[in-house]
């Protein structure tokens, strides 16, 4: 066996469980259930020990070409380890006076009782939800890794791209024959089914989301194939051109897409419809500029995603409706901005270092005015609520993670020639802008399958810039 056809094999088994183990992410609702989430911490963990183990020879040359996102994430994971450590309360004065205050007030009954003083806290006010914050995002990270090891050929990337497309057309295909077939109850835990589209989710802005981040890798092979330079058609060989078509499977991806874009619509979620369209035209349009030599057909798959899916496709199931919602949105119907504007005081309190992340629904309830009768456990507005939990700087840190995998993305789109690299760069930063855009009204990274699911993309949004990968 020579050296190309060893580095080939190495690692195949963990490969192909990560991409087993993102399909079954989403299928336990999300994995947003505790059990479903232990689960999930613990097959990261042991993937992550296998992948390591697999190349313990080379691992730590692979990832120094990462160190600044690596950086970013194991300070971040840092921050999440001082936020549950105890700390003398003095200490905690001169950090947190506001959390130190709670603790206090706190104390102040118990040492009453007990005539025990309280000497040590944290900065976090929920040490135990934040504990379990910190083993999720001990799972993103190992999943990053493991992507960054493991997909270490074109070959590989090409396979993740098809996967994340199949889990995509499975979750759409699933969610739209629900509500088509008429059933009162799902297939999955048995949950009912109220007419709208949510797959193995519970929530459907969590579900479209996650649809919207299949979607786009899907755009983004396609976007590969066509600008390939066999990809060009000519007069004299379009019958050999379509048998290759459907022989490669882009006909495959293409109707994938269609189902999937169909399955989003069905959501009824207005920003998760909002995202995709909107992350695909900035996209689209940017590549025209930054693609010297691209071909006809990458401008009419483009033009072809607003036309087919956009005024036909998905007309005929509810896009009317999606933007009816759309055009009745208003603040006096919306809670959502009064969860909002209450949650500001919590962000002066507690700016500097957190109230502790996946503390916001315990805390909220605090600052939450008389005007809002519903429970809210998140925010709708991950970068508000990041900024909560974490504290500003924590979180500024911490989004610079997809900000510089989208330069590597732009980068890649404009100077790499492999269409495969240029293919997935196109796709994880439209996957990039979408969740930038959801996460402004809602809370998509807070369901721990889309949270996985975008840390790999972000993870091969950092390879496309890596030329050794051949």
């Amino acid at each position: 066996m020579n050296y190309k056809t060893k580095h080939m094999q190495q690692g195949i088994v963990p490969f192909y469980c990560l991409l087993l183990l993102l399909f079954w992410l989403p299928i336990p609702l999300a994995s947003n259930r505790p059990w479903a989430w232990g689960l999930m911490n613990i097959a990261c963990y042991i993937l992550l020990l296998v992948t390591t183990y697999t190349f313990s020879g080379s691992a730590k040359e692979q990832l120094l070409k990462y160190k600044m996102p690596l950086t970013l994430i194991f300070l971040f994971i840092a921050f999440s380890i001082a936020q549950v450590v105890p700390i003398p309360l003095w200490l905690l004065q001169h950090l947190s006076e506001e959390v130190a205050n709670i603790y206090s007030s706190a104390a102040a009954s118990v040492e009453a009782v007990n005539n025990t003083a309280l000497t040590h806290a944290t900065l976090s006010v929920d040490p135990a939800q934040s504990t379990t914050s910190l083993y999720k995002t001990l799972s993103y990270t190992s999943l990053f890794i493991c992507t960054l090891l493991l997909c270490n050929s074109i070959e590989r990337i090409r396979k993740t791209l098809l996967a994340i497309v199949f889990i995509g057309i499975f979750q759409a295909t699933y969610g739209a024959l629900e509500v088509l077939l008429g059933f009162e109850r799902s297939l999955v835990f048995s949950l009912p089914v109220k007419g709208i589209a949510t797959g193995t989710f519970v929530y459907k802005n969590h579900y479209a989301n996650f649809l919207m981040l299949c979607l786009s890798m899907g755009v983004g092979y396609l976007v590969s194939t066509l600008l390939s330079k066999e990809a060009a058609s000519r007069t004299k060989h379009k019958l050999r051109n379509l048998l290759e078509t459907l022989l490669h499977g882009k006909a495959l991806v293409r109707i994938a897409l269609a189902i999937m874009v169909i399955a989003l619509v069905m959501s009824r979620s207005r920003m998760g419809n909002t995202a995709f369209f909107v992350a695909m035209s900035a996209v689209g349009l940017l590549s025209l500029f930054l693609i010297k030599k691209r071909t006809k057909g990458l401008s009419i798959l483009i033009i072809s995603m607003f036309i087919i899916d956009m005024f036909i496709l998905s007309a005929w199931f509810g896009l009317d409706k999606v933007k009816t919602r759309l055009e009745q949105t208003s603040l006096s119907q919306e809670s959502r901005d009064e969860v909002i504007r209450d949650s500001i005081p919590l962000l002066q309190d507690f700016s500097a270092t957190g109230s502790g992340m996946g503390s916001f629904y315990g805390i909220f309830p605090k600052y939450q005015g008389n005007d809002i009768n519903l429970y809210y456990d998140h925010a709708h507005n991950d970068y508000l609520q990041f900024a909560i939990e974490a504290g500003i700087p924590a979180t500024l840190l911490l989004f610079l993670l997809p900000l510089l995998s989208a330069i590597c993305c732009i980068n890649a789109i404009r100077r790499r020639r492999n269409t495969i690299m240029k293919g997935t760069a196109f796709g994880c930063l439209m996957a990039i802008i979408g969740m930038a855009i959801h996460m402004s009204v809602d809370f998509p990274l807070q369901a721990p399958a889309n949270a996985a699911l975008f840390m790999v993309l972000l993870a091969l949004g950092f390879q496309t810039k890596n030329r050794s990968i051949t």
